[in-house]
């Protein structure tokens, strides 16, 4: 088992506790362990070994016991007895939205669901809203979330599946007999959503190739295998499908199964108008028109070695992937206009960021060493406000507390900066959490909305519009509140947000965030066009999460933006005086 798979079962553990109405403490040990097995930077081996267990924070020996007998036998005999207790699609009701432990046993007691489907008869026959706590409108809810886990069934957050195909395209590109791989298909796109995987793999012997890859560890049952082509059922759930060419077919296999089907049929025109024929395998002279009058005009087709020779073969720049929408890159191409793309190794530094003084896992020094490890300059440090009282919101004197430390802390550093700021409530009138005499002894504010999502589009847009007119607001946060596949955006003129942002000179948070990656993408053409900077922050609560502004970086490609639109791009001594100046405006 991995550690994430470890960790899984300890969160099962936690939940399944929860509904036989076990111990607070008992429960709470088990969702500890899992989040200190998550954040542990040990390897799997170390999970085995009673004295490298006992180093990890919040395991004891019962846990620890448990923990070893997992990691060597990949099972529980503890966890399969729980398991049997209850029904095997209860732990279903926890992927619904509004339901946590209490509920579902309060169901389960009460009215004997034990699956979504007799929730859903619950719910329709009303015997939802006569249980005490419940009534109609968390049954409503409860309807509304079921009907929202159909529509999305299939579906998956880019983030979700990104480590099954990294961990596929490494194995593979390890293999003696792959000449060259790659993700395809949406996924190399970066689109926010993926319905499966696609690999491409060049190699001269793909029987060894298919029999390599219906064994992979992360597989969890094969849909089809042949010569070319087979598809399997990762334990993510996905579907993952590898097509297996020939190395002088590569070029045209990878780029036909990444661009979008527009995409691909713009391309597959441009070859027409050359007189060519172009495919997932080559590009070729068209047949003989036998009912044309005069001969068709054929341009010679020349050496195709990879994506950039297909491009420039139908007289076009090469287009990235993450542009291959059909949403102006083949103008932008045939122009010479293409935009020189951010890379990751142009970001310097990232702000919207969680420590244990709020609801994150990590200490204020620890996420510091995790981000200079990672090569950058500075990290902001925003934990929540007051009012996110889920959240553990600072108070007025444990944020002047904390402001105190970061500041004492860079007297120390050497090179690396913590900056100071708050992520700030925006309230329902669009006045902030804090007032501007606590927001002016601060590096920077985040603003952003933690409640009341059902305002019109037009209370919400002048929310917000209200919020970010305050100078001291340095960053909008997650702009839209999306959570993908989970909860939908709230209703806002984002247009006219955007224009408030660039008349007040607010920065635009790309929250890197899988579960978010907000603002979405297709807004930040237009977000450049009037002048906004975005900023990719990765709201991450541990140290691991500042890895995610790799997604992050992703969006911001497939928005068309460059590192001059990136404010984080900026080094130490320009953020400064950036975040200063934005400030005195």
């Amino acid at each position: 088992m991995t550690k994430n798979e470890i960790a899984a079962v300890l969160e099962e553990i936690g939940a399944l506790l929860e509904l036989k109405g076990e111990n607070p403490f008992k429960i709470r040990a088990y969702v500890n362990a899992a989040r200190s097995i998550e954040a542990w930077g040990g390897s799997l081996s170390d999970l085995q070994d009673e004295e490298a267990l006992g180093k990890i924070p919040g395991i004891g020996k019962s846990i620890a016991d448990k923990i070893k007998e997992l990691a060597a036998t990949g099972s529980l005999k503890y966890l399969e007895e729980l398991r049997a207790e209850f029904p095997a699609a209860i732990l279903q009701l926890f992927s619904i939205s509004g339901l946590g432990a209490k509920k579902i046993k309060a169901l389960y007691d009460k009215l004997h669901v034990s699956s979504i489907e007799q929730l859903r008869e619950a719910c329709e026959t009303g015997r939802v809203a006569e249980l005490p706590g419940f009534g109609e409108t968390t049954q409503t809810k409860i309807c509304k979330a079921i009907e929202e886990r159909a529509r999305h069934s299939g579906y998956f957050q880019f983030g979700q599946i990104a480590g099954e195909g990294e961990t596929l395209r490494s194995d593979l590109a390890a293999q003696p007999d792959v000449l060259q791989v790659d993700v395809a298909g949406s996924y190399r796109r970066r689109k926010e959503i993926v319905h499966d995987v696609d690999l491409v793999v060049a190699t001269k012997n793909p029987e060894v190739i298919t029999k390599f890859f219906v064994a992979h560890p992360l597989v969890e049952s094969i849909i089809a295998q042949g010569p070319t082509k087979s598809s399997v059922r990762l334990r993510s759930g996905i579907q993952c499908d590898l097509r297996v060419v020939s190395v002088a077919e590569y070029p045209f296999a990878l780029a036909y199964f990444t661009g979008n089907k527009e995409h691909n049929i713009e391309l597959r025109s441009r070859a027409l108008q050359r007189g060519w024929t172009l495919n997932e395998y080559r590009l070729a002279p068209l047949p003989p028109d036998p009912k044309a009058k005069k001969k068709r005009p054929v341009k010679k087709i020349p050496k195709v070695r990879d994506e950039a020779d297909l491009y420039r073969a139908v007289d076009l720049d090469f287009i990235a992937p993450e542009l291959r929408e059909n949403s102006g890159e083949f103008g932008a191409a045939e122009k010479h206009s293409l935009p020189k793309l951010i890379e990751k190794e142009n970001l310097r530094g990232t702000f919207h960021c969680h420590t244990t003084a709020s609801d994150g896992h990590n200490s204020l020094e620890e996420m510091a060493e995790a981000a200079e490890a990672l090569g950058l300059e500075y990290l902001g440090i925003a934990e929540h406000s007051r009012s996110s009282i889920q959240a553990h919101g600072l108070d007025k004197a444990k944020l002047h507390a904390q402001v105190a430390a970061i500041r004492e802390l860079n007297k120390k550093s050497d090179g690396f900066r913590l900056f100071a700021g708050v992520e700030c409530d925006i309230l329902r009138d669009g006045s902030l959490d804090f007032d501007d005499e606590v927001l002016s002894e601060l590096d920077f504010v985040v603003a952003s909305i933690h409640s009341v999502f059902n305002l019109s589009e037009a209370e919400m847009t002048r929310r917000i519009i209200r919020a970010i007119s305050n100078p001291l607001v340095t960053i909008l946060a997650h702009p839209t509140g999306r959570l993908l596949l989970k909860r939908e955006p709230y209703q806002i003129d984002i247009p006219a947000i955007l224009d408030a942002a660039a008349e007040t000179g607010t920065w635009v948070e790309l929250n890197a965030a899988p579960k978010r990656l907000d603002l979405d993408w297709r807004w930040w053409p237009l977000a450049k066009e009037k002048g906004v900077k975005c900023v990719i922050n990765p709201d991450a609560h541990r140290t691991e999460r500042l890895r995610d502004l790799w997604f992050g970086i992703g969006i911001a490609r497939k928005g068309w933006l460059t590192k001059t639109d990136v404010m984080n791009c900026l080094p130490l001594g320009q953020i400064e005086r950036a975040l200063r100046a934005k400030g005195r405006r």
